[in-house]
């Protein structure tokens, strides 16, 4: 799901060594003696030796994370290139004056690097440099789990979120590493949540619904980013998708009725029976986002906290919540539908209603419950609850407010 990095390749490899010039050479376009040359020889002035190079970080064992930078002294640099051991190149730019080259990204844990630098003098004397530095390996990997996916079509409450597998220390740091880009200039924000695993994890939302056929593009440069604790980023993210039509999914838990809208216009309404009141049964209450069509799966109540209530195949499954929440078919509470809440938290319909709505949405499309008796307000690490927060409260969720 990563895309290939943008680099800009000014030329291959090479580090840290300063470079000495070579008493035995002279410039190609010399002739004559040296001023004090007694004997007459051939030999060059100051003037025409090549540039003198330094590279930063060099040697093996360097910590990753750093910059990588090359001066020239004694001339200009014509050209520099930066790549790993696998020829990919690490991207930067020389200095308006000449004289620096700087690396825009960082070098990488466990990675062996070549520079190579070109330079010329005043003179017209030419020389390349090549060398070589490795950095240390990490201490931990951190990973990334993002949703939706590349190229997905996802409804109009998808928002983008990233969950990371070790704790993120410099939470300002990476969020400014993170480029989300939309068609149509959505306003929109980063927040910082706890997932519902418990590890950290960012999202980010528009302040309303998509416009339907919004394109989304993330770009999450990543590489070579100490997220602390010692643990280190190691590849790029990116992904790209598309916003579907508008579709709606409201619920009412006191009329126990389930009504789809598309673009504004009322499809269909059907009969439901959701949690049941009073107690760990109950469903919960606010904007839930569709995170899965997950089909014909075993509901075991025991993965829920709720003893042996249940243990059965259940069709047409649509995951609203990590907790446990479903909309799916549920022919066994037939006789309830459009007249009691009995279900164990779930949104129940009948085999036919309930193959229907399947068909009809996709992982993103909103449920808005409602209803007097219910657990609480779907929590934004629980699934995509985060539409459940106020959005001054969502922006100030973000490190670099």
């Amino acid at each position: 799901m990563e895309t290939p990095l943008s680099h800009i390749r000014v030329r291959t490899a090479a580090v840290a060594v300063l470079l000495a010039p070579l008493a035995a050479c002279s410039s190609a376009g010399s002739s004559g003696a040296a001023a004090g040359d007694a004997k007459g020889g051939g030999t060059s002035t100051v003037e025409d030796r090549p540039a003198t190079v330094t590279v930063t970080p060099k040697g093996n064992g360097v910590r990753a994370g750093s910059t990588v930078k090359v001066t020239a002294a004694g001339g200009t640099l014509t050209s520099v290139g930066v790549t790993d051991d696998e020829g990919r190149p690490l991207s930067g730019k020389v200095a308006a004056d000449g004289v620096t080259w700087v690396s825009t990204r960082k070098a990488v844990p466990g990675t062996s690097y070549t520079v190579t630098a070109a330079t010329t003098t005043e003179a017209g004397t030419k020389n390349t440099v090549t060398s070589r530095f490795a950095t240390a390996e990490a201490d931990k990997v951190n990973r990334v789990d993002w949703r939706p996916g590349a190229k997905a079509i996802v409804g109009v409450a998808q928002p983008v979120s990233l969950v990371f597998d070790n704790p993120v220390a410099d939470k300002a740091a990476i969020e400014r590493q993170l480029k989300l880009t939309t068609s149509n200039a959505t306003e929109g924000s980063w927040a910082w949540l706890e997932d519902w695993t418990g590890r950290d994890r960012i999202d980010w939302r528009p302040k309303e619904y998509w416009k339907p056929g919004t394109k989304v593009r993330l770009s999450a440069e990543l590489n070579g980013t100490d997220s602390g604790d010692g643990g280190w980023f190691v590849r790029d993210y990116s992904t790209s998708f598309t916003i579907s039509a508008s579709r709606i999914v409201k619920v009412d838990l006191d009329r126990k009725q389930l009504t789809l809208e598309q673009d504004g216009q009322t499809v269909r309404t059907i009969p439901v029976s959701g949690g049941t009141p009073g107690g760990d049964r109950r469903s919960w209450r606010g904007t839930a986002v569709l995170m899965a069509k997950e089909g014909t799966i075993n509901m075991n109540s025991e993965t829920v906290g709720l003893g042996d209530a249940y243990d059965k195949m259940v069709d047409q499954s649509m995951r609203l919540t990590w907790s446990g929440m479903y909309a799916h078919a549920a022919p066994w509470n037939d006789k309830w539908f459009g007249h009691a809440n009995k279900s164990s938290g779930c949104i129940g319909m009948s085999d036919t209603n309930a193959a229907w709505l399947y068909a009809q949405l996709r992982p993103g499309d909103p449920f808005e419950i409602n209803g007097k008796d219910t657990k609480g307000v779907v929590a934004p690490g629980n699934g995509f609850g985060d539409w459940n927060v106020p959005w001054a409260e969502w922006r100030a969720k973000s490190a670099l407010r």
